[in-house]
């Protein structure tokens, strides 16, 4: 049985700012993206994220610290499961993809060495309709980014010339420097300022690039957005990004999903939630009521006597589960809808209605009451 304390390094009683540095510290280490697709890593950042989601949450950490992973497993964290990357990813991009946690991961492709430097990654936001995340769907985007130079081949030496090994460093990239103190001699390794990293120097610059080996263009990218995405969440496109200097690996580039509010639903995860108006005779006699879905409508039958407030359920009709199967439902609220201006003989039925139904019945009050004190716990 886990103990979340212990994944995240916290004491039991740690206060939620210590949380959060605690997961943070741990998620930048673990993150897929920084461990070249490790599935020990991979394993390591859904365990921890796992702890983190339990722990931030006041409910599930009382029902954690009372009862343990298996109080939360009956029930009483308001349902827990083990999270999947997907999952796992969502909630880092939730708390941190704002804060520096996503641009922490991007910047140029290091190396140890010499050799050409890896390209920068780049960071655009995907603006996206609900109807476009319903489905899920291919969008082509335009992008500004460093392109290899046609004119030296990317290798940054003017035709006829070429990188010789720099002289400075013999070709490593890296100087030591050697300091001598009262505790001993201290060795420092940077890299080599003449060829600033790469081993290679260029003779005679390509006069198109300047000796870079890059030039600025426009690009266009594919983008599969899946189905059932949310703000926040992302996705990477590895070796898309902008090219590398002298012929350096490509950087990624990293798409962020911006999905812009539908005023008819809210949402909840998979789930979307929605309201209609319905006027009293349906609500007596009971009606066939159309009801929006996100790329068209549905139909709900609304049985006599139904109460304002209702909740209906349509199966299914939500959005999709990313990278999971299954789709989510749709929640609708029928609410009695009470008109602005009645005509003459609107006022005169209302008004015959009124005299023949004064008021609530008692026991349907009562039975209210005792609705209200058992929410209440009384």
């Amino acid at each position: 049985m886990a103990d979340f304390y212990k994944v995240l390094g916290v004491e039991r009683g740690a206060a939620d700012d210590d949380i959060k540095k605690a997961y943070r510290k741990l998620a930048m280490a673990y993150h897929p993206d920084r461990n070249g697709g490790s599935k020990e890593a991979e394993e390591k950042f859904k365990e921890i994220t796992e702890a983190y989601d339990v722990l931030r949450d006041p409910q599930k950490r009382q029902t954690f610290d009372r009862y343990g992973e298996a109080g939360l497993r009956g029930g009483g964290g308001g349902g827990f499961h083990h999270v999947d990357l997907s999952e796992a990813l969502s909630i880092f991009m939730r708390d941190f993809g704002g804060l520096g946690g996503l641009e922490d991961l991007m910047g140029g492709r290091g190396q140890s060495g010499g050799g050409p430097r890896g390209g920068q990654d780049l960071k655009i936001t995907l603006p996206l309709t609900l109807a476009e995340v319903s489905t899920g769907m291919d969008k082509e985007i335009r992008l500004k980014v460093l392109e290899a130079c046609e004119h030296c081949s990317g290798n940054g030496a003017e035709p006829g010339s070429r990188a010789q090994s720099c002289p400075t460093c013999g070709g490593h990239g890296e100087v030591r420097r050697a300091q001598r103190s009262f505790f001993g001699q201290f060795v420092t390794v940077a890299p080599c300022p003449t060829c600033k990293g790469e081993g290679q120097v260029v003779d005679t610059p390509c006069k198109k690039c300047k000796g870079d080996g890059r030039v600025r263009a426009d690009k266009t990218i594919k983008v599969s957005v899946p189905a059932g995405v949310a703000s926040g969440q992302y996705m990477t496109l590895r070796g898309v990004g902008n090219a590398g200097s002298r012929n350096g690996p490509r950087g990624d580039v990293h798409v962020i999903f911006d999905v812009a509010d539908d005023a008819r639903f809210e949402r909840d995860g998979e789930d979307l939630y929605t309201e209609v108006l319905v006027t009293y005779p349906q609500l007596v006699f009971g009606a066939a009521v159309e009801v929006p879905t996100v790329t068209a409508t549905a139909m709900i039958t609304v049985p006599p006597a139904t109460q304002s407030g209702q909740m209906f359920h349509l199966r299914g009709k939500g959005l999709a589960r990313v990278n999971a199967s299954g789709t989510g439902d749709l929640h609708v609220r029928v609410q009695l809808w009470t008109p602005d201006k009645l005509s003459d003989e609107e006022e005169e039925l209302i008004t015959r209605l009124s005299e023949v139904q004064r008021t609530v019945p008692a026991d349907r009050e009562k039975g209210l009451w005792a609705k209200m004190k058992e929410k209440l716990g009384a």
